[in-house]
């Protein structure tokens, strides 16, 4: 845990305790903290007052509390890409049957900010308000590929390079290297690099002046979806990407006409 003072201490525990994913006991916690054992009950009972956390006294358990909650959501509706992107993945959804993503770059890190199930869902990862790594998913390496110098290489000197199965890019000059072939092509895939079994296709979401703010994908699993299918899909995934962050340019800069579509590629899968 960072060392930053109280508040930063206060939200490092309740990260910690958010990303458990289910109530948890002192104990665990405590296994994963490297905060003074008083100091960490210390601020799991501030939290719990604050209804920040919230303590089940017959299970001994902590979890993320209604006030937490409710902030979230609030963050979430004012955060301009994921409402105004909600017609956008909606339409996309209807017209395609594997699940559609929206993510954003969080600390060098993917933050899934929605999610459309597909018409026959599968078991994935990915859920919103769940981070992934970025080197190794479609999201991911879509984004990385359009920051500028040096946000990139912060970037990626905060990537982990753990090889999640036989088809992940450990290295940084590998990573690099799919980057380039990512520009080119104005699309990124995963071909099976976090999950196996699961492959997706992946967009940029840009503004005018080719600012990063997230990315989109189309994500399915190996046993009924190929690589071809994703590459067909790839133009309408751009497209839905433009107009996505068109509309976010109107939602923040509403006294300037929108911007006009990017150049993108062809689409078509890398050799």
């Amino acid at each position: 845990m960072a060392e930053n003072g109280t508040v930063g201490k206060a939200c490092d525990v309740l990260t910690l305790v958010a990303d458990f994913g289910h109530p948890v006991r002192f104990a665990r916690i405590q296994a994963r903290s490297t905060l003074p054992k008083a100091t960490l009950y210390r601020l799991l009972q501030s939290l719990t007052n604050q209804r920040m956390l919230a303590y089940d006294g017959a299970a001994q358990t902590y979890a993320p509390g209604m006030r937490l909650v409710r902030l979230a959501h609030a963050a979430w509706a004012q955060n301009a890409l994921a409402p105004a992107a909600r017609p956008f993945l909606d339409r996309l959804s209807r017209d395609i049957p594997e699940t559609v993503h929206l993510a954003q770059l969080d600390a060098g890190q993917v933050l899934y900010v929605d999610k459309r199930e597909a018409n026959k869902p599968v078991d994935m990862y990915s859920q919103a308000g769940k981070v992934a790594p970025a080197y190794c998913t479609g999201v991911g390496k879509a984004m990385l590929a359009f920051l500028p110098e040096p946000d990139l290489s912060r970037a990626l000197a905060l990537q982990s390079y753990h090889r999640f199965t036989d088809h992940t890019l450990c290295s940084e000059r590998a990573l690099r290297a799919a980057l380039e072939d990512i520009r080119l092509h104005g699309v990124a895939y995963d071909r099976e690099e976090h999950e196996p079994g699961i492959i997706c296709i992946a967009a940029p979401v840009l503004n005018r002046a080719g600012r990063v703010l997230g990315a989109l994908s189309i994500t399915g699993p190996t046993h009924r979806t190929g690589f071809d299918q994703l590459g067909a899909w790839a133009t309408r995934l751009v497209d839905t990407a433009n107009r996505i962050g068109q509309e976010v340019e109107l939602w923040q800069f509403p006294e300037f006409p929108p911007p006009a579509p990017r150049p993108i590629g062809t689409g078509a899968i890398p050799t």
